[in-house]
């Protein structure tokens, strides 16, 4: 049997490819003498392709560097150092397809959880990605046998509506710088991006209430755009802040909200929460002026706030254990025990100092069922009104009262 020479079997092939990258020589032009030379070099820039089937924009993904940091230095990215080489690679990919508003691009990450992984990280990490739908809008192509897919996330808003937005969200930011005194603490700047969010929006649900476009633009969200809109003004105030989702107990609707960092020690701070005018009782809801904020989910209690919501389990958070900011206890307001004249003379001393709104809270739960008997069932309140009276040179004074009861907590606003 006469053996086939190597060389035939290898120019033929050369022979083929040559054919199938013909409008390539063509349409270059080359000389007769390089024309080989230039068929090799299409041969070695394309094997990858030919052999592997992925596209040359996902092979020049792979090549590129994994930046560790926001390119941009603005986010503070906690959930993106939650995830491993290859989801951190689709996370960058993801927010540079996002930031050019790209229709539809490729990711070098494919796998469904792992897709919506990483999308909902950069979702939580950058506010500033209004413009984007959130996760059930979202569309994925993969390919057989292929470890990349195209990624369309799909769009919210016309880039006129999004500069009206940003324009909305830098004015925000300046308006809240105006409430923080030089040299203010973090706390302080926490205290009023919380007082500035309740004051600014309401609670009602909108086609934009998922972002903090809903806040900033509209004046109107649900949890998802108070927490992002908290998290965009408190880390432009360099107050480190994470968005938080999670579950309500007995509720089948889940929460948003956020944790910050104070003085070393994590807190919980949920601006929606603070927003609730309806826990007066009777017909005070109705009176404008009796519109306050609830400061009780200003860095609550965390065991409190645990009984109610518990973060998903979808990634990691820090635990909150520390109740030294916690409003209550930074203003003298928080009782470990009851006693009548204690709580008579805390109350005499927020009416001296003008205030209209009297609260104060317990640390435990047989110190709140005390004082609620006294001060809700019972008649102590009266001394408190007597006083109010007598400051203001009045003859009979009305007031209203509410009470928080997972939080042990009772307001008086006279």
């Amino acid at each position: 049997m006469r053996k086939r020479k190597p060389w035939k079997f290898i120019f033929i092939l050369l022979f083929a490819v040559a054919i199938s990258l013909g409008v390539y020589v063509y349409q270059q032009q080359y000389e007769p003498d390089d024309l080989f030379v230039k068929v090799g070099e299409g041969i070695l820039d394309n094997a990858p392709e030919i052999f592997s089937g992925e596209p040359k924009e996902v092979r020049e993904l792979r090549k590129q560097e994994v930046a560790d940091t926001d390119t941009q230095g603005l986010r503070q990215e906690y959930y993106f150092s939650q995830l491993n080489e290859e989801e951190q690679r689709g996370y960058r990919e993801i927010i540079e397809g996002i930031r050019a508003k790209e229709k539809e691009f490729y990711l070098t990450i494919y796998e469904d959880d792992t897709v919506n992984k990483v999308y909902h990280a950069v979702l939580m990490d950058h506010p500033e990605l209004f413009w984007v739908h959130n996760r059930k809008q979202v569309y994925k192509t993969t390919f057989s046998n292929a470890n990349y897919c195209m990624f369309s996330p799909g769009y919210s808003y016309t880039d006129e509506e999004i500069q009206e937005i940003q324009a909305a969200a830098d004015n925000a930011c300046q308006e809240v710088s105006a409430l923080v005194s030089e040299g203010a603490d973090d706390y302080e700047k926490a205290k009023a991006v919380y007082t500035y969010l309740i004051d600014t929006a309401e609670y009602q649900e909108s086609e934009d209430d998922q972002s903090m476009a809903g806040i900033f633009w509209r004046r109107q969200a649900v949890c998802a755009g108070y927490a992002g809109a908290a998290q965009y003004l408190l880390e432009y105030l360099g107050v480190p802040c994470i968005y938080v989702e999670g579950s309500t107990a007995g509720s089948t609707e889940g929460h948003a909200w956020n944790i910050i960092t104070l003085n070393g020690n994590d807190y919980y701070f949920d601006a929606t929460n603070g927003d609730q005018p309806e826990f007066l009782e009777g017909d005070a809801v109705q009176l404008a002026e009796h519109k306050t904020i609830l400061y009780d989910y200003l860095c609550p209690f965390p065991e409190e706030y645990e009984t109610t919501y518990t973060p998903s389990a979808e990634f990691t958070v820090p635990a909150c254990s520390a109740t030294d900011m916690n409003f209550y206890v930074l203003n003298q307001g928080c009782f470990d025990s009851y006693d009548y004249q204690e709580i008579l003379a805390y109350c005499q001393m927020r009416l001296n100092n003008g205030a209209a709104v009297v609260r104060f809270k317990f640390s435990s739960q047989e110190a709140f069922e005390q004082a609620r008997a006294d001060w809700i069932n019972g008649d102590a309140i009266q001394e408190a009104a007597r006083y109010y009276m007598t400051i203001y040179g009045m003859s009979q004074v009305e007031y209203h009262y509410g009470i928080l009861e997972n939080m042990k907590t009772i307001y008086y606003m006279f």
